[in-house]
């Protein structure tokens, strides 16, 4: 018997919220070969609060359940929409963020919790390093200067600023940050990062990275800060009053992490006094209902939270579900769980 399958005799059943559009159906077939694999047609949080009981009541339990990429309109994903899933062996999400996953409270109950993490790694650092170059370029005054028909008379379009010998600093040198590092020297621009922990030092030599041993020190040296760190209770408002005071003036900001990263109030000042010269946001608190203030601000330019969002990232996530699944009930542990279950907890 597989370390993860209860019972040989049975395919373990696995259950998708709405329609994999992007696996592939052909993935889908030879994946169907060895799972008991549904949909459920929900695709609201009222939807699923409603239809997931009713799936299991005639059924029966569900063994891994799987939650693919768009997840506001199902959100909150609280105990009360999730409950029939006791007795679920793991959930996985398409996403590579998870605060919004009631990740203690699966694991609480036995559950694997499962982000995606190279699957939109690469299309997330594209968002950053053309977030990067728009506000070194100023391309949104730029744009609206050319669309009024004024061409280039705004200020502050020429000279703009090059990425060459500019440096980056990189917090969070996860797969998105590895993935920016590399495009980065490709604008010739000199790469440092602070992380949990210093990378090895091929790791670093690959990149081309410099590590830093505090967050004041890189943010003190960078000409640009990129924000690519997951949020959780050690990340929220990691960049307040003090960073920005520890950063350079006239000092480039690229979020495409999560909105609550930074501390919005702070935030606010820091762009008022010019110590941010200009930001390239592609997160944002509360959003789709932001501050109305960044969305007006002339040097803030914003992406409405694209990063992750192209068709290969898509495919890329949903089948990495799919692999989780499989990696538990081949060899007992799923390939990216968020918390690691205690054996005696884990079904």
């Amino acid at each position: 018997m597989s370390p993860g399958r209860i019972d040989e005799r049975h395919k373990p059943r696995v259950v998708v919220l709405g329609q994999p559009k992007y696996a592939g159906e052909e993935y889908l077939a030879q994946f169907g070969h060895d799972y008991d694999l549904s949909v459920l047609e929900a695709y609201t949080h009222e939807q699923t609060k409603l239809l997931l009981p009713q799936d299991v009541s005639i059924n029966g339990p569900i063994d891994a359940f799987i939650i693919r990429m768009g997840t506001p309109p199902y959100e909150p994903f609280d105990q009360n929409m999730l409950g029939p899933l006791r007795g679920c062996k793991l959930v996985c999400s398409a996403s590579a963020g998870y605060n919004e996953f009631p990740v203690d409270w699966l694991a609480e109950e036995g559950i694997y919790f499962c982000n995606t993490v190279d699957a939109v790694a690469e299309a997330t650092a594209d968002m950053a390093a053309f977030l990067l170059l728009a506000t070194l370029r100023n391309t949104t005054m730029a744009e609206r200067s050319a669309r009024a028909g004024t061409w280039r008379s705004a200020p502050g379009l020429s000279p703009a600023r090059d990425p060459s010998g500019l440096t980056l600093g990189i917090v969070g040198m996860g797969a998105i940050g590895k993935y920016l590092a590399q495009k980065a020297r490709a604008f010739n621009m000199k790469i440092k990062y602070y992380n949990r922990t210093q990378l090895p030092a091929d790791i670093e030599a690959h990149y081309g990275a410099t590590y830093c041993p505090s967050l004041h020190e890189l943010l003190g040296c960078s000409d640009v800060v990129t924000l690519n760190c997951p949020l959780n209770a050690n990340t929220t408002n990691l960049i307040s009053d003090a960073e920005f005071t520890a950063m350079k003036d006239g000092v480039y900001i690229i979020n495409t992490a999560r909105g609550a990263v930074i501390d919005e109030a702070a935030f606010k000042r820091a762009l008022d006094s010019g110590k941010v010269a200009r930001a390239g946001l592609d997160v944002l608190c509360n959003e789709p209902n932001v501050d109305p203030y960044f969305l007006n601000h002339d040097r803030v330019i914003i992406q409405p939270h694209l990063g992750g969002l192209t068709d290969v990232a898509f495919q890329k996530a949903e089948r990495e579900c799919f692999e989780n699944v499989r990696a538990y009930f081949e060899k007992g542990v799923p390939n990216s769980p968020v918390r690691q279950l205690r054996l005696s907890k884990a079904k």
